[in-house]
């Protein structure tokens, strides 16, 4: 009942940032997995930009636009931010985990597969949801249509200044 309270809440204040006009309260972190939301930049920022991202040959890679930044003033320490997540036909994202953040994803549009580790892999469609807890190892984000884009409305309710996404090392 009250993750269903919780889930109910981040996505109606997700809901409201985008409807207000899609800005942050205030300028983004510079080390968040974030940017202006005029921007929208790779999910998978690497720390060195001559590194090759894994699997970037194979498939595309998914991007991140931040649409709003907040730091929670009845929670010490811990921010909220939402952005939208679009993945092209066949995208995929490298297998990484959100620190200590929770996350709430709902697709709004197309198809998209997730697998968290110890879990088998789900797929959601257009209209359905899922949350990941803190500390979650997501093995596996992939859109399942080799024609379609597929966006995700994401919520991360993080400790202040970490990075949102933190990819596995290269293999």
């Amino acid at each position: 009942m009250i993750r269903a309270r919780i889930t109910i809440g981040l996505l109606s204040t997700a809901v409201a940032a985008a409807i207000v006009g899609c800005t942050p309260a205030s300028e983004p972190q510079a080390d968040t997995a974030s940017a202006h939301p005029s921007q929208p930049q790779a999910a998978t920022p690497s720390a060195h930009p001559s590194e090759p991202q894994a699997d970037a040959s194979a498939h595309p890679s998914e991007t991140l636009a931040p649409l709003f930044q907040q730091v929670l003033p009845n929670v010490p320490g811990k921010t909220f931010t939402s952005a939208i997540v679009t993945f092209p036909p066949a995208a995929r994202a490298v297998p990484h985990r959100h620190g200590d953040a929770f996350v709430y994803a709902y697709v709004l549009e197309g198809t998209v597969s997730s697998q968290l580790e110890g879990e088998p892999a789900h797929v959601y469609h257009q209209g359905e949801n899922w949350s990941e807890q803190p500390g979650a190892h997501h093995l596996a984000t992939e859109n399942t249509s080799p024609t379609e884009p597929a966006k995700l409305l994401v919520v991360f309710v993080a400790t202040t200044g970490e990075q949102l996404k933190v990819d596995d090392p290269h293999r």
